[in-house]
């Protein structure tokens, strides 16, 4: 069965969730018109629908899929139609869908009689009738059937007992709309449940909503302004939720401040959530205000800018009010007043108020226990210090929670002593209370990992921390940081600066345990060159403009994470001539000068991750001997080598990405890398072959080498644990490798570039257009999980082995315009094979 979903939210990221609507409808009579439109209108306004597409609507009982997808779904639209009740199929669904109803776990039916009578579906006449006479026919002699067509009576007179909407009195496409305002009603309704629970929100609520005055036919801008922490966001949110279903697009656009991507990516996520129209519509910005003007000026929008912070936010994504349709309302929040216009209404979040401020505490310090006469005391102390701020109040709830009466007076002590300090500080005796490693790594994700994805994550935590997932764990319960609903990695404003306030205040750079400023960079590693064995970890994004000293890590004996990186601009590298025996060979204004005075000479072996996009040098330093690195990235390098010396021991080393190291010519010895589980190669052009110890790599999960056009020999694998292997568009492969033992792949061996990974896709090998190719070893038969075989246009391959026969799940096999004659005996083994082709060029073509 095929399902259809909503466009996906702001993020690459789309989290799991139930569907919206589930369509219960006769497919014969509906499918090409009316539950068509109305399942696409739904689309468009956002909501999930899940739309069985090719119903059979045979058979007494209904797929596993759908029963889930009734059970998922928080709205069940029932389409009845003339020959609904023909269909057992229908009938069993509707009976699904009333037990779910009566089982009160949220969901809500809403009938739809699409020129039917009501009472030929509350009384089985008509057509109905005619339905169920069938049906009793059948099962005349079968007292279970019997029962059965009794429970599609009842589950039919209960739905159409329900307030239903009849389509007799409408135009069908304003019949349409009707239905899905009602559903978009229902549903948010729903997802606003949260909101009773958010402590002093109906206040904030009806302020904002008073402000924003949604009854008038205007466009407005409403700035939502307060400290860190006070609680913008959460309004903002609930705005959204209650009454985002008012509007013909909707669009909250979280924590702008923290984009990365550029003001573009911003505009390109705006155009795409409130157009419903995924991909990327501009390339720059001043494209980007022309396309939301022209796009969105008839449409009625509501869109929320979430922590804004620099005029150029609401410059480049709500620069004027005719850019969106009447009745549109923006919401900015922000800490700067002055960055919302003279002519827009501003609302001031404050403090909680006493009794709401001693709800939420004790919320989270005592969750449903009720607190003794000394705790409550305790308590006023507490909520007192806060003053009121939500933040503060969630982070010592949590902090005390369980904890005995000395502990909470000693934490308070704590509390007066630094009262005068700001909020940043007195959220300090949280992180004072962790044990060194997570104090370790809540600094980590503080100045440096915050908002990234949290498998990742955790890889550079495990890297450098014994028991990493278990120390987080503890700082997510004590609401330090948190897990999204798109798995990233998150904390509060707040805390995130406490965290780089903690680091900050060793006043010399070069003392530091973490580096991530350019100014302080510089200091450190060109002007003074005042690094220390404190430094633990340096972390920069744009590191084109920065200077770089040869030795200037010399004394960083501890630093462990090295990550220096220049995603968006890497033309500057495009002069390089690989086959130059010069290092100078770039232009001195483009390259070396902003980079470095002369070779690295030194970096640290403590090292346990090291990613550095475009290195600048034909390899790493000699004495560079790491032996407890775990993650080598290294890519879009001008490496031609790894190490001078073929032979490195790297016992830990887990990844090594060398993709896109166009003038990399050989790789390094594997056989000192008995750890290696992913290895990157793609795009290395200059790569003719790679080492023959690779074929021992006995831990070796992914391999990928798409790109290296130039690969002309590849050693045996005799690697058991290979998942993945990628060898797309080696055109210049003279052999296919042989495979040595049994392969496990659960994945795709080789998935064309762009393209996502899903397992439950079948296994594919694809090596269309490998033009060098002449034939398969005979050990292709170990490929049993392989279900497609494409080889088309391999112009030079002559024949297949016998061993094809052996691949037992073998469903499509392609070979098209090569040199095969006929295909092998064993062929007919395959039992499973539905597809086949060996297409051959016209005669006219060849000769061409």
């Amino acid at each position: 069965m095929a399902s259809s979903s909503s466009f996906a939210s702001n993020s690459q990221y789309c989290p799991q969730r139930k569907y919206d609507v589930f369509l219960s409808f006769r497919g014969e009579d509906t499918r090409k018109n009316f539950t068509s439109h109305l399942y696409q209108d739904l689309e468009n306004k956002g909501i999930f629908t899940f739309l069985d597409d090719k119903r059979l609507e045979d058979g007494d009982s209904i797929s596993e899929e759908l029963v889930k997808a009734i059970e998922e779904s928080q709205v069940a639209v029932i389409i009845f139609s003339k020959n609904y009740a023909t269909s057992r199929w229908c009938l069993n669904e509707l009976v699904k869908i009333m037990e779910c109803k009566e089982k009160k776990i949220g969901h809500t039916v809403i009938p739809v009689f699409c020129y039917v009578d009501p009472s030929h579906v509350r009384y089985q006449s008509e057509s109905f009738a005619e339905g169920f006479a069938k049906h009793e026919s059948r099962y005349k002699d079968d007292v279970e059937g019997m029962q059965k067509v009794q429970g599609w009576r009842n589950a039919l007179a209960a739905a159409a007992n329900l307030k239903g909407y009849d389509i007799r009195d409408w135009i069908e496409s304003d019949f349409i709309q009707h239905i899905v305002s009602q559903v978009s009603s229902k549903l948010c309704k729903t997802s606003v449940s949260y909101l009773r629970n958010v402590v002093g929100i109906d206040t904030h609520l009806e302020k904002v909503k008073s402000l924003l005055e949604m009854e008038i036919n205007d466009v407005r801008i409403v700035g939502i302004w307060g400290m860190g922490g006070v609680g913008k966001t959460t309004i903002a949110r609930a705005i959204f939720d209650t009454n985002s279903n008012r509007f013909d697009g909707a669009c909250f656009l979280a924590d702008i401040k923290e984009n990365k991507c550029g003001m573009h990516s911003l505009q390109n996520i705006l155009l795409s959530e409130l157009l419903r129209i995924q991909g990327n519509h501009v390339n720059n910005k001043e494209d980007g205000k022309h396309m939301i003007a022209h796009r969105l000026r008839s449409k009625k929008v509501l869109v929320v800018l979430d922590d804004i912070d620099h005029n150029d936010h609401l410059d480049n994504l709500a620069g004027d009010l005719d850019w969106f349709g009447k009745g549109s309302r923006i919401i900015a929040t922000t800490r700067d007043r002055h960055l919302m216009g003279k002519n827009d209404v501003v609302y001031k979040v404050t403090a909680l108020l006493k009794h709401d401020a001693i709800k939420l505490f004790h919320q989270y310090a005592f969750k449903e226990e009720v607190p003794g006469e000394s705790f409550e005391k305790l308590s006023l102390e507490v909520i007192d210090h806060a003053k009121g701020l939500p933040l503060a109040l969630k982070v010592w709830g949590s902090f005390l929670h369980k904890r005995d009466i000395i502990e909470w007076r000693s934490a308070i002590e704590q509390m007066k002593i630094k009262s005068k300090s700001e909020i940043v500080e007195k959220l300090k005796i949280s992180y004072d209370r962790l044990e060194t490693i997570q104090q370790d790594i809540f600094l980590d994700i503080a100045c440096f990992l915050r908002g990234k994805g949290k498998k990742y994550i955790m890889e550079i935590l495990e890297s450098c921390y014994s028991g990493a997932n278990i120390e987080l764990s503890v700082l997510i319960d004590k609401s330090l940081v948190f897990v999204d609903d798109y798995d990233m990695i998150q904390m509060h404003d707040l805390i995130r600066d406490m965290g780089k306030y903690i680091v900050n205040m060793q006043k010399d750079p070069g003392e530091r345990s973490r580096l991530w400023d350019m100014k302080d960079l510089e200091e450190v590693l060109l002007v003074n060159n005042t690094g220390t064995v404190a430094v633990e970890v340096i972390w920069y994004r744009n590191i084109r403009n920065l200077w770089f000293s040869k030795d200037a890590m010399k004394n960083m004996k501890r630093l462990r994470i090295l990550y220096i990186s220049d995603y968006e601009s890497h033309e500057w590298l495009q002069g390089y001539n690989c086959e130059s025996d010069s290092e100078d060979n770039l232009s001195h204004d483009s390259y070396d000068s902003n980079w470095h005075d002369g070779f690295i000479q030194y970096l640290p072996n403590n090292l346990r991750w090291l990613t550095w996009y475009h290195y600048p040098w034909k390899s790493l330093p000699e004495n560079f001997k790491p032996q407890r690195l775990v993650h080598l990235d290294l890519q879009h390098s001008l490496l031609h080598e790894l190490w001078t010396k073929r032979k490195i021991l790297l016992p830990s080393l887990r990844r090594l990405d060398l993709r896109y190291s166009k003038c990399l010519m050989e790789t390094p010895d594997f056989t000192g890398m008995p750890n290696l589980e992913y290895l990157n190669l793609s795009g290395c052009e200059s790569l003719k072959e790679v080492h023959h110890s690779l074929g021992c790599s006995r831990k070796l999960i992914s391999l990928k080498l798409y790109d290296c056009i130039n690969l002309e020999r590849f050693p045996c694998l005799n690697v058991e644990s290979l998942e993945k292997l990628c060898l797309m568009s080696c055109c210049s492969l003279e052999k296919f490798p042989e495979f040595l033992g049994r392969l496990k792949l659960k994945l795709d061996i080789s998935q064309r570039r762009g393209s996502k990974i899903r397992s439950d896709l079948p296994t594919v090998l694809d090596l269309s257009n490998f033009k060098n190719l002449v034939a398969f070893p005979s050990s292709i038969g170990m490929l049993k999980s392989l279900v497609k075989l494409y080889l088309s246009y391999c112009s030079k391959f002559e024949s297949l082995s016998e061993g094809i026969g052996d691949l037992e799940n073998l469903e499509e096999l392609y070979a098209d315009y090569t040199l095969i004659s006929q295909p092998p005996s064993s062929i007919i083994r395959l039992n499973k094979l539905k597809s086949l082709s060996f297409a051959k060029k016209k005669k006219q073509e060849e000769v061409s």
